[in-house]
């Protein structure tokens, strides 16, 4: 049997693991160990596990995770989400389907702090959603919107799998960000604008709260700055020069860690649960980082990459079309696989690719960071559905897939200004990176 042949036997055999719930990390592992065995060896894969483990998590540059991770944690301690809400709440509250689109807003700011969709999604939903039901909101409407305002905290900066995806592509992650921050506020907006447009068709869905008057804006306003600053130390670090991504994330970390000291949320049984908290999701993240790195070394052995890349390049097609494809490729793998399996398992071969197209490797990653998204809250297996599902009584997988629906044209009207419009992604950075 052909290298290539063995390439695509273990790709089955990795999509039946996956199928049977055992864990992508260790079905890569597997499968690149297996894979490499046939092709090069007992010696060259004895050599491979006994050196990749360590190199493809030892880099420096990876301590930026598991300090955007606690900074994360501790901001969810300090009751950074109550305030973000309560301070949008009082501003469009009073609009129809205001309650919603103030929900969203916290959703982004606090994924500018946070960093992860999943966390994101489950802080707003213990949050947000008594509000909303307790308002009369219908809840497909109100359960899709924190479930769709969650993957925000996948787009806006900092975020976990921008960091991974600029270090496994060798980009700057300081780039990276500045060129996903106007896409993540075009997400923001169109949300926002898609719940107007389903509360004005129906406005039993999302009815009007009563307006807060200034005094209460003002209130609000002083009790969300700590927020806003830690988000403007961090990232509007990161832009002016200041410090490095890792230097930035470990400033943020600390930040959060004296508001929620500050705040009295934090005594010594809540300080241990931060770390343990971090310390398991940095863990399952380097596990599947190595598990990745074994597998991509049995890719690369295969020649499967550059097969795809002159296959490809054989067919004559337009760059574009070829984009587009990926962009479904995409989306139907998103309702099958979580966000970080995706990217991980796809890019060794994508990345070879959309390079010999010429496309911008930073504009590229918004774009897939935001197909990623996509697959967070598409039924049947978008993780941010399960996750407002477990955090909400008697809703039900159809509910929140029906109300779902708006959002995901919003994201396809984004992913489509993004795609005739790289400059949305690429100003910026071109502005304060050059």
């Amino acid at each position: 049997m052909s290298s290539s042949m063995i390439g695509f036997a273990a790709f089955a055999a990795l999509f039946g693991l996956i199928a049977i719930r055992v864990p992508i990390a260790i079905a890569m592992g597997m499968v690149g160990a297996i894979g490499g065995l046939a092709i090069n060896g007992y010696d060259s894969v004895a050599f491979i596990m006994g050196s990749v483990p360590f190199e493809s998590i030892f880099p420096y540059s990876l301590s930026v995770i598991p300090l955007f991770i606690l900074m994360g944690v501790f901001s969810a301690k300090a009751g950074l989400s109550r305030a973000l809400y309560d301070a949008a709440h009082a501003f469009i509250g009073h609009y129809k389907g205001g309650l919603a689109m103030a929900t969203v807003g916290a959703c982004a700011a606090f994924g500018a702090i946070c960093g992860s969709s999943l966390a994101t999604a489950a802080t707003m939903c213990r949050v947000a959603m008594p509000e909303m039901r307790r308002r009369n909101y219908d809840d497909g409407l109100a359960s899709a919107t924190i479930a769709a305002g969650g993957t925000l905290g996948v787009l806006i900066p900092p975020s976990v799998i921008m960091v991974i995806y600029a270090i496994l592509t060798e980009q700057s992650i300081g780039r990276l960000f500045a060129a996903a921050l106007i896409p993540g506020l075009l997400a923001t907006i169109l949300y926002m604008i898609a719940i107007r447009i389903k509360t004005s068709r129906n406005p039993e869905q999302g009815p009007a709260d009563e307006q807060v008057d200034w005094s209460g804006r003002v209130m609000a306003m002083l009790n969300v700055w700590p927020v806003m600053a830690l988000f403007g130390v961090v990232i509007g670090g990161i832009y002016a020069g200041w410090f490095s991504p890792t230097e930035a994330a470990a400033i943020g970390a600390i930040g959060a860690f004296l508001l929620a000291l500050f705040k009295r949320q934090l005594n010594l049984k809540t300080f241990l649960d931060c770390l343990g908290e971090t310390a398991n999701t940095t863990g399952m993240i380097f596990l599947i980082l190595i598990g990745t790195a074994v597998f991509n070394y049995f890719v690369e052995t295969t020649g499967l990459p550059q097969s795809l890349v002159a296959y490809v390049g054989e067919l004559g097609w337009d760059p574009y079309v070829i984009l587009i494809l990926l962009v479904f490729f995409y989306i139907v793998l998103g309702c099958f696989m979580d966000a970080l399996s995706m990217i991980l398992l796809t890019l060794p071969f994508i990345y070879p690719l959309i390079t010999s197209l010429g496309f911008d490797p930073i504009w590229f990653g918004v774009i897939m960071v935001s197909v990623v998204e996509v697959g967070l809250i598409t039924p049947p297996v978008g993780m941010n559905l399960f996750i407002i599902m477990a955090g909400t009584p008697g809703l039900k997988l159809q509910t929140i897939s029906r109300g779902v629906v708006s959002f995901l044209c919003a994201d396809v009207a984004r992913l489509a200004l993004l795609i005739l419009f790289p400059a949305l992604s690429l100003w910026l950075p071109a502005l304060l990176m050059d």
